[in-house]
């Protein structure tokens, strides 16, 4: 663990517009920063309600955003940025629409390629669109973000780049637009949010700078996730998710994730599995096996969440199935149609995912992935 004195940078949009109510500001800044040739990057629900952003000029709109997108659909969002001649290019939706919109923004009329940017810091600049990032869900907090995610297909493995050059000008965070959001991927969504700021605040790059963040979206989710999921229209209740899932994306910058999350990819790529669904699933193996390695932290998240302290491995696994199981989310491989026989060539895929798993605190071998596989069947 990283020390008070260590080195760390922070990136944060721009500006931030957050609250009941907002989502109409996009077009006013939109308009005073001159901007009139706008994309909105929407998956086709949202794209029938892109009114509330009240944009102006001449407005365009690519609706076939797929869940964990891939290079084939990046490759068509880029083809519709060049073809429109964008200066603005918003992200409407939930982390796979703001990923692509950061993607399309660095590459649309760039010389790069997908694969030449792929990793930390090798975006060339300077970047000739703006970037505006409003949320539909409160989930991944991308809108906060510097790092997009796409499915290589040939590999079903996922591609990370990593720049500020894909940082937002502005991101519109509007709870209202959450209030449609079914309850079950309320719950899966809210439960990622809870994941990226549980993975940051136990990382090895864990930092006290970020910390304030993690543990108070933590307690946001403990507090408000289930309040959601019974009343969708319940206002305060899906400003405390929104507000958590942004702390999350601040905590993904400078930290990021860790085992979690390199133990839920492979389900997404594999098997298709929603990523908060995946997370969900694998969060409660992946917290308790870490807690030997980190016991303080662990108690203040059994706390956060509304359970009795705890660094007892099995108290702590049983109180974070438990959250997640009675948001009504499924807790099982098998409940999700992942066959067995896939187990061994999902830990082979999680076990090569460094970039995240050298952050956890705790080493996982390849048989410790297996097992929990085996476990979570």
């Amino acid at each position: 663990m990283v020390s008070l004195d260590s080195p760390i940078t922070i990136v944060r949009p721009q500006l931030i517009e957050f609250g009941v109510g907002t989502a109409g500001r996009l077009g006013k800044w939109a308009t005073d920063k001159g901007c009139r040739r706008t994309l909105v990057i929407s998956d086709a629900f949202n794209a029938s309600r892109i009114d509330v952003l009240e944009l102006r000029g001449e407005v365009s709109v690519f609706s076939e955003v797929t869940p964990e997108p891939d290079i084939g659909n990046l490759d068509r969002v880029l083809a519709a940025a060049e073809a429109v001649n964008a200066d603005l290019i918003v992200g409407f939706g939930g982390g796979s629409a703001m990923d692509l919109a950061k993607l399309a923004a660095v590459l649309a009329g760039s010389s790069q390629t997908l694969h030449e940017v792929v990793g930390p810091n090798k975006v060339r600049g300077p970047r000739k669109v703006a970037l505006a990032q409003v949320p539909t869900t409160s989930g991944t907090g991308s809108e906060a973000g510097i790092r997009a995610l796409i499915t290589d297909p040939s590999t079903m493995a996922k591609l990370a780049v990593e720049s500020p050059l894909m940082l937002a000008d502005i991101a519109v965070v509007d709870p209202v637009l959450t209030f449609t959001v079914p309850a079950r991927t309320t719950a899966a969504t809210g439960v990622d949010a809870m994941a990226h700021c549980v993975e940051a605040f136990t990382n090895r790059k864990a930092h006290p700078m970020i910390d304030i963040y993690a543990i108070e979206g933590t307690r946001l989710v403990g507090k408000y996730l289930a309040r959601a999921v019974r009343n969708g229209s319940d206002a305060e209740a899906r400003a405390g998710l929104s507000l958590a899932s942004l702390y999350g994306g601040f905590c993904l910058g400078p930290v990021n994730t860790a085992g979690g999350h390199a133990l839920a990819y492979p389900l997404g790529t594999r098997w298709h599995v929603a990523h908060g669904a995946a997370n969900a699933l694998i969060f409660p193996h992946v917290l308790a096996f870490n807690t030997p390695s980190v016991p303080e932290k662990t108690q203040a998240i059994m706390e956060a969440l509304g359970y009795p302290a705890s660094e007892n491995i099995k108290s702590v696994f049983d109180a974070a199935y438990a959250f997640c199981a009675d948001l009504g989310i499924e807790m099982k491989l098998s409940g999700l149609g992942v066959p067995e026989s896939d187990l061994d060539a999902m830990a082979d895929d999680a076990f090569a995912i460094r970039r995240l798993l050298d952050n956890n605190p705790r080493d996982l071998s390849r048989d410790d992935i297996r097992s929990i596989y085996e476990a979570a069947f």
